[in-house]
Formats: C-alpha cells, structure tokens, sequence
C-alpha cells in the first residue's frame, strides 16, 4: 500500500517529548497536588477550616496598603534625617515590590489554584494571577529590610524572621498559592533587597526627595 504520511513536526514532538520537558510537566504536577493537599485552610470545610480567620489576619498582616500606608505615615511624622532615609527606602523598596510583581503575574498570568476561595483583601486586576506571590516577596524583602537596618534585640530578630515564614506558608494553606509561587516569591524578594541596597537613596544620592520632608 501507499506509505502514511509523515506526521507534522508538532505532532512528532509531543509523541516524543524531551527530558527537560517531562521533568518540567512531573515538577508541576506535583506542585500543584502538594499544594491542593497543604491547602488545609483553604475554606470553612477543609482540615483546619477553624483557622481559617487567624490565617486571613496574617494575610493582611504582610498585604501592601498596610505596609505603604504606614511608611508613608513613619515618615511624615519623622524628625529624624536618619529614620526619614530608612523609612524612605523602606517605602522605595515597596513600591518596587508592587510593580515588580505586578509585571511578572502579568506575564506569567499562572490563575490562582482551583481550590482558592477569592476573598482577598483589597485585590486588584493582577490578583487573578498566581506567580509570584506577591506576599511571600513582600515578606522576604521586608524581613531583609528590617534585620538589616533597625537595631532589634535576637528574640525581635527570631520574630521578624518567623513572621515572613508564616505569611509565606499561609498562602499554600489558604489556598492562594501553589508551593512554587511562594517560592520564587521569597527569591524575588530577596533579589530585590538588593536592588534597594545598590540603589539605596540618601541626601547625596538624592538631594529633590529628602528636601520634600
């Protein structure tokens, strides 16, 4: 008989796909199940469905308005030049972290997990996407900020460090997040401290904006 056709070069890849490719679709896979079995407060009916409100407070906890809202309030009641370029770092740093990860969901636009109950506080447009999580950045980048500017006794440190690991976990047991976005969103944050200590603004750096306060 005629001999078949030749399968088109899209249909010969998926039939054949590559090593890099399995292992990518295996590691999702697994993201995804892990994160859909550690979402245990992800509604009033799951495992810890009863912890549900503690984990929404933590959630608000490490949420942006609160955290620019009273920046931008430390800063206007300041009287000190060292506090104002701290807390005006501080306040640069956050609005990076806004835009930043407001670009990379935009991109990426990963939808949040199934099992997401969308009752955020304060969403905007970008917060249908999952990756990153804008939290866990936010917690890992201020985390840095702080250990590395305030002066704090170890038990405050051992404080503000556990505070960013909760918020992180939060979102996979609440169902916001899958594992992965959390991840790269410490990672990101991390990477963005140092963008704020490379660019850090003071009196020399910056003379317009410290003449404003």
């Amino acid at each position: 008989g005629a001999a078949a056709a030749p399968l088109p070069e899209e249909d010969c890849m998926k039939l054949n796909p590559s090593f890099v490719g399995i292992a990518l679709s295996s590691l999702l896979a697994i993201d995804l199940w892990a994160s859909k079995r550690l979402g245990v407060c992800a509604g009033e009916g799951s495992a810890w469905g009863s912890a549900r409100p503690l984990m929404k407070v933590i959630e608000v906890s490490g949420h942006g308005i609160p955290w620019l809202l009273g920046t931008f309030y430390g800063l206007c009641q300041s009287d000190s030049s060292a506090a104002r370029e701290v807390l005006l770092n501080l306040l640069f740093a956050l609005l990076l972290d806004l835009v930043m990860v407001a670009v990379v969901k935009g991109l990426v636009k990963r939808p949040r997990p199934t099992h997401n109950k969308m009752d955020m506080f304060v969403t905007i447009s970008v917060d249908k996407y999952s990756f990153p999580s804008g939290h866990a950045t936010r917690a890992a980048l201020v985390c840095h900020f702080v250990l590395r500017h305030l002066v704090l006794a170890v038990p405050l440190r051992v404080l503000v460090v556990l505070w960013a690991l909760i918020v992180s976990i939060s979102r996979v047991m609440l169902g916001r997040h899958n594992m992965t976005d959390v991840l790269f969103g410490l990672l990101l944050g991390y990477a963005l401290y140092g963008v704020v200590e490379h660019c850090w603004l003071s009196p020399a750096t910056a003379p317009a904006l410290f003449a404003l306060w």
